[in-house]
């Protein structure tokens, strides 16, 4: 009787010291890196976000640039020099100096700025989703990352139960109570175990490096492995699906946007542009000069600009046939990522829950009955598959769960106001 109970504390306290570890993070001197904080690192050394703000201040200087007026002109010309005659030589030269100023018609100046505002609006928006995007790049990172050391830790956790199996064969082999194979068997799968260690292990070195590497870290942090397992209690009514608002339909919608103001900035093309201003003439046969005046307009002979505003037009049709596909793509992903995340949510609570434990109860047992030589050795190892098998299905869940909420958070992310 002693014995049973003591094997049952033993195992009790091995299940709990599983759990712990499986749920509390390393405990060093360096502070924890939470989800946020590895974000915010990302954001500020991510070369995606640097291009994205070279893309603002670009669009920012152009705008700079539309609002420009033309340059005036100067012209000079000097006319009846070496020539015959009275012409040779400058005796009878005509020197003229031209000063023009272009006069733009058309609102090209005003059309010109509508199309840079636009795409400054399309640069701001290109920011926002660049910044959307590193966080959902980094997230997955992240929950790859505290996967990975949980099934470190699993395995870690059975390679610990396989070596006090193989102990407790010998035990039996030597007292005479089982079979050699069965210490044999104990062995194989110790060894298993511990290979299985070092793949786990690996694989959260190359997850963590991977995640240190993404946030411009030089040495890995420890992370906040209990955030894997944060669920909401429960689900209130589904709202209806809408890209309204969402960063994906605002960039079709700058889009639309900027080829509404090309197909201004075309038609106001159609105007010409005057050239107009005085200018002085010194006739050097009789020392005198006069005064001129001069109109410069172009003659839209060869081209009228009306193809320009055709291909136009046929620009801002296309983007308004690409922003209703996007409005559709974008509510289809919302329904179909709102779907994998309460399925995943599901999953994941089954399987930390009734199904993990049913399995380390299982496991339990046989241990105890096997001390006690009530269970065999296969019905033994046959629980520790299936409670490794278990804890890692769960792990896996929890990561399904969170990426899938992390897509659905990355899709329904609202584009930021006007003027921010």
């Amino acid at each position: 009787m002693h014995r049973i109970l003591a094997a049952l504390l033993a195992a009790t306290s091995c299940a709990a010291v599983a759990q712990a570890q499986e749920r509390a993070p390393a405990v060093t001197g360096a502070p924890v890196l939470t989800l946020d904080d590895a974000v915010a690192a990302a954001g500020g050394s991510a070369p995606a976000a640097d291009a994205a703000q070279a893309g603002v201040e670009a669009a920012r200087a152009a705008r700079t640039v539309a609002g420009l007026r033309p340059n005036p002109t100067v012209q000079t010309q000097i006319e009846n020099i070496a020539g015959s005659g009275q012409y040779n030589g400058i005796r009878s030269a005509e020197s003229t100096v031209n000063f023009a100023v272009p006069i733009e018609l058309g609102g090209k100046r005003s059309a010109r700025i509508a199309v840079a505002d636009a795409q400054t609006d399309r640069a701001l928006l290109t920011s926002a989703i660049t910044q959307a995007d590193i966080r959902l790049q980094v997230t997955r990172l992240y929950i790859e990352a505290v996967a990975a050391r949980r099934r470190m830790l699993t395995a870690t956790d059975q390679a610990r139960i396989a070596a006090d199996a193989l102990n407790a064969a010998r035990v039996r082999v030597q007292a005479g109570r089982a079979s050699p194979i069965e210490e044999q068997r104990a062995d194989v799968a110790k060894i298993n175990a511990d290979a299985g260690v070092e793949r786990a292990t690996r694989l959260a070195e190359a997850a963590q490096t991977n995640l240190a590497r993404r946030i411009n870290r030089n040495a890995p942090s420890p992370l906040d492995t209990v955030w894997l397992e944060r669920m909401p209690d429960s689900y209130g009514p589904a709202l209806p699906i809408s890209a309204e608002g969402t960063l994906t339909l605002a960039a079709a919608d700058a889009d639309l946007a900027i080829a509404d103001a090309g197909v201004r900035l075309a038609r106001s093309q159609r105007i010409p542009t005057v050239d107009i201003g005085p200018g002085i003439r010194r006739l050097s046969a009789t020392g005198d000069t006069a005064m001129l005046f001069t109109i410069t307009l172009p003659i839209p002979v060869f081209n009228s600009g009306a193809a320009a505003v055709r291909q136009a037009s046929a620009q801002r049709d296309q983007a308004e046939a690409v922003k209703r596909m996007t409005a559709l793509d974008v509510e289809q992903a919302i329904t179909d990522a709102r779907t994998e995340a309460s399925n995943a949510a599901v999953t994941a609570r089954t399987a930390n829950g009734p199904a993990l434990a049913a399995a380390q109860e299982a496991a339990r047992i046989a241990r105890i009955g096997y001390r006690e030589g009530k269970f065999s050795q296969l019905d033994l190892l046959d629980a520790e598959r299936t409670l490794a098998d278990t804890r890692i299905a769960a792990i896996d869940a929890l990561a399904s769960y969170q990426n899938a909420r992390a897509q659905l958070e990355r899709l329904t992310a609202r584009a930021p106001e006007q003027g921010n």
